[in-house]
C-alpha cells in the first residue's frame, strides 16, 4: 500500500525534541512520502535533522491549529498528486509513540475493509459539552491520527470539505468545527470508518485519555502527551491512571520513557507533572535487585559544614554512599577546617576527602556556586549529593524534623541510597532527586513560594531559561539537599556569580539564595531533564498520614466543599464553552468577568 503521510508540529518555542524525530523515523517505513507542517518557527537544529529525517518540511504562519497545517499539506502535495496514494495518513504531535510496533496497527487495519480509520475515538455523549444547541457529542475519531482511503480522499467531497474548511481561530474551533464533525460528515455521505480501538469496549468516552492503563493493554501504539500536563483535579475526579500507564510502558513495549522525560517537563508546571505522573519513589532500606558495580559512576558529595558539632552526624549518613566516592566538604574558616580533616577520616568509604575555606557571604548556597564551581563544570562527576550542617534553630523541634527529612530521604541507609541510586542508572533524563516538599510544621502546602516568585523569574531571565513557573507550590528541593548530575544544572553553574552577589544578604524569603532553592529544578528541566522525589517509607508514612489529616480538617471545618467548587467550576466552563462558540466578540466582553470567577475557584479550591 503506498502511502503519504502529512505529519503536524507545533511548538511555542521552536523546538523539537527527540521525541518527535523517534515518532516520524518510526512511520517512514510504511510511507512513501512523508511531509512535517510546521505552524509557527522551528530552531536551526531542528530545520538541519528534518532536512534529514523527511523527504520535505513547511514552515508556516502559526494558524488555523492542526486542520490548517493539514490543509496546507494537502494542497503542497497537491490534489492531483494524491492520487498516487493509497492512503494518506494525517497526525500531529500531541503523543508519544509507537508504544507498540506501528507494524502491528498497520498490519491490523489493512485487514479491515473502510474508507477512512484513525488509532482512536470519541464515544457519544450527551449532553453536548460544547454546544448547547446540540443534544448530544456525536462519536468521531481523534484528530491526532487520521487516515483515509484512495476511495475518500479521491473524491470530490474530501477536496470540498478542505477548500471549503471556515477559518479555525481557537482550539475550540479546532474541535467544533473538524475533529468533532469529520467522522460524521463522510459517514452521512455513506463513507465508512474503523477504529484501531473501539470505544465501546472501555468505561469511559474518550479511553485514550481517560484509561491509558487499558488501552496499553490492547497494545495501543500511542500515549497521549496532555496526560501529563492536563488538570490535575480532572485526573483525580476520573481516576486516570497515568503512573500505571507508564508502569506498563516500563515492563511490556521496548519504547524508551527517556524520550518522555527529555521532553515532558516544557509542557507544562512541574507541580502538575509531578502529581500526574506520580514522581514520587518511596525505597526500602535495604538495596532491591541486582547489585551493581558503582565503580562505573563517578560520585562526589559536596557538603558545606558550618557548625562543625555536626560533622560526625553528615558523615554517618555520607557514610552509606557506595565506597568510591569523592568527599569535597568546605566551611568558612581554618580552625573549622582542621577539626573537619580531623574528623575525616572516619569516611572510609571515600577515595579522596578535602576541605576547602570559602567565605559565608550567601552561605551553603555560595559556597556550592563559588567554593566548588570548578569540580562541577569540569565534567569529573556523574552524580553528585549536595549536603549541609543544618540547623534550623530558629524552628525549634520543626527545624530537626526538617534536618532528618532531608538527611533520611537522600542517605537513610547504604541499600537505600543504593535505590535511589538506581534511579539515574535506568533513567539517563533524571536530573535531579530531592525529597519532596517538607509541609509537617511549615506551612508550605499550596503557598510555598512566599516572597521568592518575582526573583525566581527575574532568575529564571537571567538564566535563558524556558520553563513554566508553578502557580503556588514551585517544586524544589526545599532545605537545598539534593542528589543531581552536574549536566543537567550547568547553567546555573556556568552563569557568573560573585562573591558580592552575597554581601550583607538578608537570608528572610525573598532573598537571594531562597530563589537560587526554588530555581533548582527549572534549571534541570531547561536542559531536557527531569526529576523525581525520594521517600523513606517511614516518612513516606508520616506525611501520609498528616496530609490525610489536614485535608479532613479542612474540610470538616467549614473549607471549600470539593464536590460543590467541582460542579461550580464546570458549570463556569460550560458557560464559556457556550458563548464562545457561540459569539467570540461576546465572550472578549464578558472575558473580564470570566476571570473573575476562576480566580474566586481557584482560590475556594
Amino acid at each position: 500500500m503506498r502511502r503519504l503521510a502529512i505529519a503536524f508540529y507545533y511548538d511555542r518555542d521552536g523546538k523539537m525534541d527527540d521525541y518527535y524525530f523517534h515518532l516520524i523515523a518510526s512511520i517512514r517505513p510504511f510511507v512513501d512520502r512523508l511531509l512535517v507542517v510546521c505552524n509557527g518557527p522551528v530552531d536551526t537544529e531542528a530545520q538541519s535533522r528534518l532536512s534529514e529525517a523527511t523527504d520535505s518540511f513547511l514552515i508556516r504562519e502559526n494558524k488555523g491549529f492542526d486542520v490548517w497545517a493539514y490543509r496546507t499539506g494537502l494542497e503542497h502535495i497537491g490534489w492531483d498528486e494524491l492520487s498516487r496514494f493509497d492512503e494518506i495518513l494525517l497526525f500531529n504531535h500531541t503523543f508519544y509513540g509507537p508504544i507498540f510496533p506501528f507494524s502491528e496497527m498497520f498490519s491490523e487495519m489493512d485487514q479491515r475493509k473502510c474508507d477512512f480509520w484513525g488509532i482512536s475515538a470519541h464515544r457519544t455523549i450527551s449532553p453536548h459539552p460544547f454546544d448547547v444547541r446540540k443534544s448530544a457529542l456525536p462519536f468521531h475519531l481523534n484528530s491526532h491520527f487520521t487516515a483515509v482511503r484512495r476511495s475518500l480522499h479521491q473524491s470530490k467531497a474530501f477536496r470540498d470539505y478542505w477548500t471549503q474548511m471556515a477559518p479555525i481561530n481557537s482550539y475550540m474551533d479546532s474541535v467544533a468545527k473538524h475533529e468533532t464533525v469529520f467522522t460524521g460528515h463522510f459517514q452521512a455521505l455513506g463513507y465508512t470508518c474503523s477504529v484501531l480501538l473501539d470505544p465501546e469496549r472501555y468505561k469511559t468516552s474518550y479511553p485514550v485519555l481517560m484509561e491509558p492503563d487499558k488501552t496499553l493493554e490492547d497494545r495501543c501504539p500511542i500515549l497521549k502527551k496532555r496526560l501529563f500536563f492536563h488538570d490535575t483535579l480532572f485526573l483525580e475526579r476520573e481516576a486516570i491512571n497515568l503512573p500505571r500507564a507508564l508502569e506498563i510502558v516500563e515492563k511490556q513495549s521496548d519504547y524508551d520513557l527517556s524520550l518522555v522525560w527529555k521532553s515532558v517537563g516544557r509542557l507544562g508546571p512541574p507541580r502538575t507533572l509531578n502529581s500526574n505522573a506520580a514522581l514520587l519513589s518511596v525505597l526500602p532500606d535495604v538495596r532491591v535487585g541486582a547489585q551493581r558495580n558503582w565503580d562505573d559512576y563517578r560520585i562526589a558529595v559536596l557538603a558545606h559544614v558550618y557548625h562543625v558539632d555536626m560533622i560526625d552526624e553528615i558523615l554517618g549518613y555520607v557514610e552509606n554512599v557506595p565506597k568510591g566516592y569523592d568527599l569535597i566538604i568546605t566551611t568558612d574558616n581554618a580552625n573549622k577546617q582542621a577539626l573537619i580533616q580531623q574528623a575525616i577520616v572516619k569516611a572510609r568509604n571515600a577515595r579522596n576527602a578535602i576541605v576547602l575555606v570559602v567565605r559565608n557571604d550567601g552561605r551553603d548556597t555560595s559556597a556550592l556556586l563559588l567554593g566548588c564551581r570548578d569540580y562541577l563544570l569540569e565534567d569529573r562527576y556523574d552524580l553528585v549529593c549536595r549536603v549541609h550542617s543544618k540547623r534550623s534553630l530558629q524552628d525549634g523541634a520543626k527545624g530537626e524534623l526538617f534536618k532528618l527529612h532531608t538527611y533520611e530521604n537522600l542517605l537513610y541507609t547504604s541499600g537505600y541510597v543504593e535505590n535511589l541510586l538506581e534511579l539515574f542508572a535506568n533513567n539517563p533524563a533524571l536530573g535531579l532527586v530531592m525529597p519532596p516538599i517538607v509541609h509537617i510544621g511549615y506551612p508550605t502546602i499550596g503557598n510555598s513560594w512566599f516572597g521568592n516568585k518575582a526573583n525566581v523569574a527575574k532568575l529564571a531571565k537571567e538564566l535563558d531559561l524556558i520553563v513554566h513557573l508553578d502557580d503556588s507550590t514551585p517544586v524544589a528541593p526545599y532545605g537545598g539537599m539534593y542528589w543531581f548530575r552536574p549536566a543537567a544544572l550547568r547553567k546555573l553553574f556556568k552563569y557568573k556569580w560573585d562573591w558580592d552577589d552575597f554581601v550583607d544578604m538578608d537570608y528572610r524569603d525573598g532573598s537571594l539564595v531562597h530563589a537560587i532553592e526554588r530555581i533548582i529544578a527549572y534549571v534541570a528541566i531547561d536542559a531536557g531533564y527531569t526529576f523525581r522525589h525520594a521517600m523513606t517509607a517511614r516518612h513516606a508514612a508520616h506525611n501520609y498520614v498528616m496530609l490525610e489529616s489536614k485535608l479532613q480538617a479542612a474540610w470538616a471545618n467549614g473549607g471549600p466543599n470539593l464536590g460543590v467548587a467541582r460542579s461550580f467550576r464546570s458549570l463556569v466552563v460550560s458557560i464559556k464553552r457556550s458563548i464562545l462558540f457561540r459569539s467570540p466578540i461576546t465572550f472578549r466582553i464578558l472575558r473580564p468577568f470570566y476571570s473573575g470567577l476562576r480566580r474566586i475557584i481557584a482560590f475556594r479550591d
